[in-house]
């Protein structure tokens, strides 16, 4: 981002100001990493803010500094986050591309007269916002939230709460910085986020080591029972029904990177995920190399996200959606 385009954002934030923060459904890592770093640090600019979750988020996040204080959308209390909404100053949109990744809330910010900031890096963004920092390049939307910092030139509000926070994004939308979309830029950032206190150990000990037995066993389950692999068609997938999850008392974040295990197979070049919801099927895609999920969610399973690592969901039957699934990935290159 460029000088004058940060001036934008800091006049807007002249003055103490009304602020919202939202996030995609379901927020993982960088989602609601990013969403309560930059919650912190505007708090720390005098600000009222407010972070507000389309749907409940994975346990294994409750450490993250102001998490207790999230509001998450439920009917009963649509009336009064609709009222948060078209009421707030400023409206930052952090980690999703599209309106519709905010299920009942993005009604709201879509109505909303006050400023709309998007920060992403996910591919074919909506065009709904006053101002973005959009970028494909970059890892994580952690990545660009803390450029967005250092820009503003308030680096010093940036404490060991905002930076795990920022470093917990970063790390999780690697995969562990396993993933090709690792660059020296990563690097740097989360060398200078360390020099800000991330504690890189106790970030990566509660995102990664802090399972319920019902979770391991749902893992195990998955791997021995459910996992189907096609070599021919350089694939596997798992697909999970509602009894199932409910065998194994399923909560939010429990089948978390599941499906990296059937990409892992050596071979597989295209791997996917399906768990049967009350409301639709849903689908985690991930793939190698050249193929491109992104493509195949957004042509087939209405999703999309990154080239290979996307999501979906589809209205059919969780049979039907495999067998979709299957004669798509036999007749369809991406």
């Amino acid at each position: 981002m460029v000088l004058n385009e940060t001036k934008i954002l800091e006049n807007w934030l002249e003055g103490r100001k009304k602020v919202v923060i939202t996030t995609h459904q379901k927020p993982d890592a960088d989602a609601l990493g990013s969403s309560l770093a930059l919650a912190n640090y505007l708090i720390k600019y005098g600000h009222d803010v407010l972070v507000i979750s389309p749907t409940d988020y994975p346990s294994f996040l409750d450490w993250m500094p102001g998490s207790e204080n999230v509001v998450i959308y439920s009917d009963t209390l649509k009336d009064q986050i609709k009222q948060s909404v078209i009421t707030a100053d400023l409206i930052f949109c952090l980690d999703f591309s599209s309106l519709n990744r905010i299920k009942e809330v993005g009604e709201f910010v879509k109505i909303a007269p006050g400023k709309k900031i998007l920060i992403d890096h996910h591919m074919e963004p909506e065009q709904f916002a006053d101002f973005s920092r959009w970028s494909t390049k970059a890892a994580a939307t952690c990545e660009l939230v803390f450029e967005l910092m250092a820009d503003m030139g308030r680096s010093e509000f940036i404490d060991q709460g905002i930076a795990n926070c920022l470093y917990a994004g970063i790390m999780t939308d690697t995969g562990n910085f396993k993933h090709p979309n690792v660059t020296k830029n990563v690097f740097r950032i989360c060398s200078e986020l360390v020099e800000y206190g991330a504690d890189t150990g106790y970030v990566a000990r509660n995102i990664y080591d802090t399972n319920t037995v019902n979770r391991l066993h749902l893992l195990g389950y998955s791997l021995k029972e459910k996992l189907i692999v096609h070599p021919e068609l350089e694939m596997a997938y798992i697909a999970l029904t509602k009894k199932e999850l409910n065998q194994f008392h399923y909560q939010t974040g429990d089948t978390e990177g599941i499906v990296n295990y059937a990409l892992s197979i050596q071979g597989i070049r295209v791997a996917a995920l399906f768990t049967d919801r009350n409301e639709m099927i849903k689908i985690s895609f991930r793939s190698s190399g050249n193929y491109s999920v992104n493509q195949l969610a957004r042509d087939h399973f209405n999703g999309g996200g990154h080239k290979n690592a996307s999501g979906g969901q589809s209205n059919l039957t969780l049979e039907e959606t495999v067998e979709k699934f299957i004669k798509v990935i036999t007749e369809t290159k991406y």
